[in-house]
């Protein structure tokens, strides 16, 4: 076995080390509930009975014995999100495969699915952080019943995999497995995509033609191609060892997909308390788990909405992460994948050229992830996530080794030849507060930016500088307001168009700001998820139009050039948020926007676990 990188195991040992309080009192609690025998068991025959009394004959009397697993189906179906259509059909695959495999499973609870896609730049975007927390809550419920002895989960996008791995933490005494439903297949790629855009950003293609590249690109059922934090989600659950090994990006609609589908739900009956290889999912989740998904979040150029969503479920798990983690272990991890925006090849791509397989034996043979981990597939640790699977000539399904090497070694790569030998991420800090940087997109030329500040309090308020032709010359644009606390944190990733355009002109360009941008980023250097925020008495408050603002990736850097004597003196602004707080629902959020921790905790409500 190759040695572990001493950076990965010294990263590791401090979140061990930082964690042991609230890690040991959150093993304790799952371990005082795990219990024996079938969970429904604790149950008076007045609650079974109304645990059953929906179900066909032949479930109930399934139910109503002393013996035999039922497993609970959480699912984030929805019909217009396409990455969540193809679960219309999983419920009745699962229920069928429980039965032969001598258990019951029912649907247990639906989750919300919100779609940052469709609700970006819209007031209702404003909902889409607080939705991971609200998903988590929705989960536990669907789980609070006692009647399950394990759970199938199935999300797919931006913070419903996040919320619902919160929400299955907290009943982490019982064995989870994540079931995703794939991408779509390839369609317009996603540069000519990012090219309609930026055209349509300058005037020179119609909103109808718009609509009409945008409809070739997002084309038919199955998650978005481009890697966003939809298809980070799948990676993460598949490299911290709660998919079935190589389920991530196949296709919706295929034998295969069906039967990995299948397959889940008789590996759940499996990994019950009621036999011997019991699994629970909080057991799964541990330091060395959140390591190797930050590992494969750097190593894949993953979303940076990450950085606040791992550290939620760390937290939901009694672990504690922070930052700084993130950064050191960005440093010694290289990027092996060029997935759009980080490349032209979309996720469809990067499968065909050896995908999660490939890319996991590379990490392990690199010393670059915790190979003896749990997972849901055995007691092979991540060795079994090496594998690829395929149906043979039968029709059963099979893993095999994955590919030797790379089919495409323009979009995957081995450790030996990566496209970059760090992970593309920075962390910056300095007199305006700590943030976050994706610079696997940023050209070295443009990873350094010093010039005068633009200041906006809404995105809208940039988009309308841009339109009346007032962005000339260098500039920081500081989109401020915009953590969870002011208005949920909503992404920015409309302005990418407007400062793409500005940068190719020939102009100094970067964004600053305490809100978010996609989790897909892009060429622009942008300095986000700035903490404290500025409704938290955030430095970015202090700032005056025309200061001169210094955003250095790769020095890590985040600094206003005013006199140090000045800026102690200088007030902090305020914006009038009052639109924010009112219509599309977002009155109901209120108390998220007044209990919401800092991005750098998890931008969450939920207190930790343990």
């Amino acid at each position: 076995m190759t040695r572990l990188h001493p950076r990965i195991a010294s990263v590791t040992e401090r979140i061990r080390q930082r964690s042991s309080g609230p890690r040991a009192a959150y093993l304790d609690r799952i371990s005082a509930a795990r219990g024996r025998g079938p969970r429904r068991r604790a149950l008076s025959c007045t609650n079974l009975a109304h645990g059953f009394a929906g179900c066909a004959n032949a479930e109930k009397q399934l139910l109503r014995g002393a013996e035999g697993a039922n497993l609970a189906i959480v699912s984030a179906y929805n019909e217009m999100l396409s990455a969540h259509q193809p679960f219309v059909d999983y419920p009745g695959w699962i229920k069928a495969a429980a039965i032969r495999a001598g258990g019951s499973a029912q649907f247990a609870g639906g989750v919300p699915a919100m779609c940052d896609g469709v609700t970006q730049g819209q007031p209702g975007m404003e909902l889409s952080l607080f939705s991971r927390d609200l998903i988590a809550m929705a989960t536990a419920v669907a789980l609070s019943h006692e009647m399950f002895d394990a759970a199938l989960y199935l999300g797919v996008c931006d913070k419903i995999v996040p919320g619902l791995l919160i929400g299955a933490l907290s009943f982490g005494h019982l064995p989870a497995l994540f079931v995703p439903a794939g991408p779509m297949p390839s369609g317009l790629s996603n540069s000519e995509k990012a090219a309609a855009r930026q055209r349509h950003a300058e005037g020179k293609l119609s909103q109808i033609e718009l609509l009409d590249v945008e409809a070739r690109a997002y084309h038919s059922p199955g998650t978005c191609t481009f890697y966003g934090t939809a298809n980070s989600n799948q990676m993460l659950m598949e490299v911290m060892g709660l998919h079935l090994p190589g389920s991530a990006f196949i296709n919706p609609g295929t034998p295969l997909r069906r039967a990995l589908t299948e397959a889940a739900a008789q590996r759940a009956m499996e990994i019950t308390a009621l036999g011997p290889h019991c699994t629970p999912v909080g057991e799964v989740i541990d330091e060395r788990a959140i390591v190797n998904g930050i590992v494969g979040l750097l190593a894949t150029g993953g979303s940076t909405n990450h950085c606040i969503h791992l550290v939620a479920i760390a937290r939901a798990a009694g672990i504690l992460i922070d930052w700084n983690d993130f950064d050191a272990l960005s440093a010694v991890v290289p990027l092996l994948a060029r997935i759009y925006p980080n490349g032209a090849a979309d996720v469809n791509h990067f499968q065909a050229a050896g995908g999660m397989g490939l890319l996991i034996r590379e990490l392990l043979e690199g010393g670059l992830l915790h190979g003896d981990v749990r997972t849901v597939a055995g007691e092979r640790g991540l060795a079994a996530y090496t594998e690829v699977p395929l149906l043979d000539e039968t029709g059963q399904l099979i893993w095999r080794p994955a590919p030797a090497a790379s089919g495409d070694p323009d979009v995957l790569r081995g450790v030996a030849q990566p496209f970059s030998a760090s992970g593309g991420l920075r962390l910056v800090e300095g007199n305006l507060g700590r943030a976050i940087v994706k610079v696997s997109a940023v050209a070295p030329a443009h990873r350094r930016v010093l010039a005068p500040a633009r200041i906006f309090d809404s995105q809208q308020a940039l988009q309308q500088a841009f339109e009346a032709g007032n962005l000339s010359g260098d500039l920081v644009a500081v989109v401020r307001f915009q953590g969870p606390m002011a208005n949920g944190m909503p992404e920015l990733h409309g302005l990418t168009p407007i400062l793409s355009l500005l940068q190719a002109r020939g102009q100094q360009v970067a964004l600053v700001t305490d809100g978010r941008m996609s989790g897909a980023s892009g060429k622009v250097p942008a300095a986000i998820h700035v903490t404290p925020e500025c409704t938290q008495g955030g430095a970015l408050a202090k700032l005056r139009e025309g200061d001169r603002v210094l955003l250095d990736c790769e020095r890590g850097i985040l600094m206003a050039q005013v006199a140090d004597d000045e800026w102690q003196k200088r007030p902090l602004a305020t914006a009038d948020l009052s639109a924010n707080e009112s219509g599309y629902g977002r009155e109901l959020f209120a108390p998220f926007r007044q209990q919401v921790g800092s991005a750098e905790q998890g931008a969450t409500l939920l207190a930790p676990i343990g």
